[in-house]
């Protein structure tokens, strides 16, 4: 028998510290909730859990810019609403101006009324901001350093913003055009009858009327007739017609419905020349790819469609940016464009995602009178408030289009959203699994703890008793 060590009261004593340090383990994962409280509990599922934390909390603040933005929309979507609102007031005083039922003084009462609505059309436009933004000013479209050249610029929401450089060289559409040539000194419609005019595809019937001028014609399809401006010219005995547009496929025919309504002589038939009425009139309507100088190693490629070009392709960030190259009016030569930067400048770009370059751009244009083309509006005259209405048409469109795109943004903001709880919820669920402990088991496992903690210490009391015996050897 041995007294200097009591090889069982170690062995217990072993086994009483392991239970309290597994105790001691038991309820602190139990009283924090946490299965990995520290890097030694779970070196790798600290590391991953840490990893999907900085998910999770990027995917949860994500969405809460997402929906910043869509509050920044509907600042912005509410303030056009007011917009077209006055502009379907000016309209109706438009509409009321043109009559002349009204006297001088009646239109220039209505002149007043409009005046006003056009600076209050200005203040919305000036005043609008959130969190300090100005976003009707045009401070968060798009713009460019060569606006004589470049025109109708726009992009997609990926394109980012920075500076392209292209050199064009390339022959440019130009407005078809054609004109109706009437007999010498007749100034006005001999019979009561229809034009038919076709323009793109689209047909209008303009009927005209005995003893109606020329000028008044010309105006009335003007008037009447979508991508077709008609002019009368006295010295040449022509009615001149231009389209619209030069950026893509434009044609048109003219005919009358009666041959020779118009003077008694003149007749020409859809599908003709007669009388110099170019009747299918078109110019650079095909596409292409790559236009000579348009593509540069390294840099974007276009396509391009008359005057339109359209980045397709490139390093450089700049898919979907389209833009529209201007030659002089009724240049017969190739318009070329060198060295021209377009700067995608100051639009909104919002952090949609928990990582780097999971954002969304969003731009709104200038919605002010001037850029909106009813700044100088004047109803003084029957001419001037039916040119107005015309005008004010015309801004109600680039409104309504502007709230679309607004609206198109929130919805997909919306979107956004569902997807960034979702995945936010399933990270923090896997996440869950990886650092939570489950109650139930530890439980289990402090209970077997404390059970063999006090059974070692019963046993340590016995352990202890042992040496006593060697009492009995010294009696």
């Amino acid at each position: 028998m041995r007294i200097n060590h009591n090889i069982a009261a170690l062995n217990t004593y072993s086994r009483l510290s392991a239970a309290n340090f597994m105790q001691s383990k038991s309820l602190e994962k139990l009283s924090s909730g946490m299965r990995i409280n520290r890097a030694g509990d779970d070196a790798a599922g600290l590391a991953i859990s840490e990893k999907m934390r900085g998910q999770i909390r990027g995917l949860e603040q994500a969405s809460r810019n997402a929906q910043d933005g869509i509050s920044l929309i509907q600042t912005a979507e509410g303030a056009l609403n007011e917009t077209q609102a006055i502009l379907q007031r000016m309209r109706e005083l438009a509409v009321q101006a043109a009559s002349d039922t009204n006297t001088s003084d009646d239109r220039a009462a209505i002149q007043k009324e409009i005046d006003q609505l056009v600076d209050e059309i200005d203040r919305i436009a000036n005043t609008t901001e959130f969190n300090t933004k100005k976003l009707l000013t045009g401070e968060i479209g798009l713009s460019t350093d060569d606006s004589q050249n470049i025109t109708n610029l726009s992009m997609k929401s990926t394109t980012k913003a920075g500076t392209i450089t292209f050199t064009a060289d390339a022959t440019l559409a130009k407005k078809a055009t054609g004109q109706l040539t009437v007999a010498a000194g007749a100034t006005q419609v001999a019979t009561s009858d229809e034009l038919i005019i076709t323009v793109n595809g689209k047909t209008y019937n303009i009927g005209t009327t005995a003893g109606q001028s020329y000028e008044d014609l010309a105006k009335q399809i003007t008037n009447t007739v979508d991508g077709l401006v008609a002019t009368w010219d006295a010295s040449a005995n022509q009615i001149k017609f231009e389209t619209e547009l030069a950026n893509a496929d434009q044609t048109f025919t003219v005919a009358e419905k009666t041959a020779g309504s118009l003077d008694g002589a003149t007749d020409f038939t859809a599908g003709t020349a007669t009388n110099d009425i170019d009747t299918s009139v078109s110019r650079n309507g095909s596409d292409g790819t790559n236009a000579s100088g348009l593509a540069t190693a390294g840099e974007a490629t276009f396509s391009y469609y008359g005057n339109t070009v359209t980045v397709t392709g490139g390093t450089g960030g700049f898919e979907g940016l389209t833009f529209t190259l201007q030659a002089d009016e009724g240049s017969t030569t190739t318009a070329t464009v060198s060295g021209s930067k377009i700067y995608i400048s100051n639009q909104l770009t919002m952090q949609i995602g928990a990582n780097e370059g999971q954002e969304m751009s969003i731009n709104i244009n200038a919605m002010d009178s001037t850029n909106l083309n009813v700044s100088n509006l004047d109803v003084s005259t029957t001419t001037g408030a039916s040119s107005a209405i015309t005008k004010i048409d015309s801004a109600l469109q680039t409104v309504s289009s502007e709230r679309a795109k607004l609206g198109a943004y929130q919805n997909r903001l919306e979107h956004t959203i569902n997807n960034l709880g979702t995945a936010s919820e399933n990270l923090t669920a896997s996440e869950s699994r990886i650092r939570d402990v489950d109650m139930a088991k530890e439980m289990m496992e402090f209970t077997k703890n404390n059970i063999l903690q006090q059974a070692a210490t019963a046993m340590l009391a016995q352990a202890n008793q042992m040496p006593s015996g060697v009492l009995q050897l010294l009696r």
